[in-house]
């Protein structure tokens, strides 16, 4: 199969798929064909097909998957609908790169885990920060033991008034939980990636929706406090059972200073680092030392994280983010909101992943 066109079909028409991956896509038509999109809204499905030259557009993404039997699917839903739409499309015989997160709990994404090791087909998700330069670079100095034992990581993905004026952001029901789900799932990945992704001990979290609930400004559009229903803050402490550490904060709305903070700091006992921007701290001939990347600036994540879906396809060797590791991080995202709700740490069982 490594040298034949990929045919693909994509599950879902909303703005992900407008302004990220049909563009990207459509660069690549040397090695794929766009056969199908579907979506809900029919007429949303059509604009994209035309814009895209999308072979056909479909309102039932089940009837596009057995009508066609694609050879990859794209599942760009909103998270609700991840698992269903990935399952189906697994025993269709799709391979399926799934939008993050993964999906709305642990026990879901244990559904898709199955439905691929049955189906034999791949599994991948869209934990595109993985593939920034920025974070490859990095990644090359943990793996090469430069920073020796890495024995803590903490991620910011944070917004001062970022709460996403479009879209079902805001929906508990539809997207399961707020920035927690959307953008601090990526340092959460970032981090584990950076870690060997280690078995986790504990998590204790606390969620806040202090800003969102309110009328305020906003720098990413507005939003309707009254149909605001997920956290607009989490903050929360991971243990492992190696021994190692991690803190995660993510915000849509925060009263601070910047209007962002995304980052990663990698604590080792030889040396640390910084991810955004890409530096190392050491020391060199008995002297402090700082190594900068001055030069090392993503240019797209996305179509380094489609490639390597699609290059497995082909039965490639590109690494990518796997059903177990997703599996894993799935659980962290449920542990974050149970013990915030609990107000207790979630104690996992030894082995359990």
């Amino acid at each position: 199969m490594r040298n034949d066109r990929l045919r693909v079909a994509i599950v879902g028409a909303g703005q992900i798929v407008e302004v990220t991956h049909l563009p990207i896509l459509s660069s690549m038509r040397e090695e794929l064909d766009l056969v199908g999109i579907a979506d809900i809204v029919p007429e949303r499905a059509e604009r994209l097909a035309m814009k895209f030259g999308v072979e056909r557009a479909f309102h039932d993404y089940e009837e596009m998957l057995s009508t066609l039997k694609p050879d990859a699917a794209l599942v760009c839903t909103p998270n609700r609908f991840h698992a269903a739409a990935t399952v189906t499309a697994l025993r269709t015989g799709c391979h399926v790169f799934c939008e993050k997160p993964p999906a709305m709990n642990k026990e879901e994404v244990r559904r898709m885990m199955v439905a691929s090791r049955k189906s034999g087909r791949i599994l991948s998700f869209n934990f595109n920060y993985r593939y920034r330069r920025e974070a490859i670079a990095i990644k090359k100095f943990v793996d090469n033991g430069d920073l020796g034992e890495v024995y803590h990581c903490e991620g910011n993905f944070l917004r001062r008034r970022g709460v996403p004026g479009w879209g079902s952001f805001s929906s508990k029901e539809i997207q399961g939980g707020g920035p927690l789900m959307d953008i601090g799932v990526h340092m959460l990945d970032l981090a584990l990636f950076m870690m060997g992704f280690p078995e986790p001990e504990s998590v204790t979290a606390s969620t806040y929706c202090k800003i969102g609930n309110k009328k305020g400004v906003g720098l990413m559009g507005s939003w309707d406090p009254g149909k605001f229903k997920v956290e607009d803050s989490a903050f929360g402490f991971v243990k492992f059972t190696n021994g190692a550490s991690l803190i995660l904060k993510t915000a849509f709305a925060l009263n601070m200073k910047d209007r962002s903070n995304v980052n990663l700091q990698i604590f080792g006992d030889k040396a640390g680092a910084t991810v955004f921007p890409p530096e190392v701290f050491t020391e060199i001939h008995g002297e402090l030392a700082d190594i900068s990347l001055p030069f090392v600036e993503d240019d797209n994540c996305y179509m380094r994280s489609l490639g390597a879906f699609f290059d497995r396809c082909r039965e490639g060797s590109s690494e990518f983010p796997t059903p177990e590791q997703a599996y894993l991080l799935q659980s962290l995202l449920d542990a974050f909101y149970e013990s915030a709700e609990s107000g207790s740490a979630v104690i996992f069982e030894r082995g359990s992943m």
